[in-house]
């Protein structure tokens, strides 16, 4: 139960506030908090994220942090990196994420549509249609019979 706690605590030392001076700013008791970072309480989701928002650092942090969230194994160690960088702002670590995430939603391989499908069917049936009646030759024949 720790884990979240010292987190927190190096969180809390990396922005140079006081134990005081946050647990002020979360809205929550001095003792609480200490208990907290000790790993002797164990914070509900609303009061983590009062914590970060007194830390100034993304409630998702922490939230994965003690095990409330799972973090995406997809994302290669990025999210948590920018949500762990301490000299970044919150609105950086937003900006960042979400621009992130939009490359990512343009790299996903999309599912083809019933139209793609239809599509990409067509050629094998046309390849097949022209080679048993050719419509261009076809034409051309009964022009020059006509002709002669």
């Amino acid at each position: 139960m720790s884990g979240i706690g010292d987190y927190i605590r190096q969180q809390r030392e990396q922005a140079k506030i006081s134990l005081r001076q946050l647990a002020e700013q979360a809205g929550v008791s001095n003792p609480y908090l200490s208990q907290v970072e000790r790993g002797l309480r164990k914070p509900s989701a609303d009061i983590l994220q009062q914590i970060a928002k007194g830390l100034r650092i993304s409630a998702e942090a922490l939230y994965v942090q003690a095990g409330i969230l799972e973090d995406r194994p997809a994302d290669s160690g990025v999210r948590s990196a920018l949500l762990t960088d301490p000299q970044l702002t919150e609105r950086q670590k937003q900006v960042l994420l979400e621009i992130y995430e939009s490359f990512r939603r343009e790299a996903e391989p999309k599912p083809p549509t019933a139209e793609v499908v239809a599509i990409a069917r067509e050629p094998r049936s046309d390849a097949d249609s022209v080679s048993t009646t050719d419509p261009v030759s076809s034409p051309e024949s009964s022009d020059s019979t006509s002709a002669e």
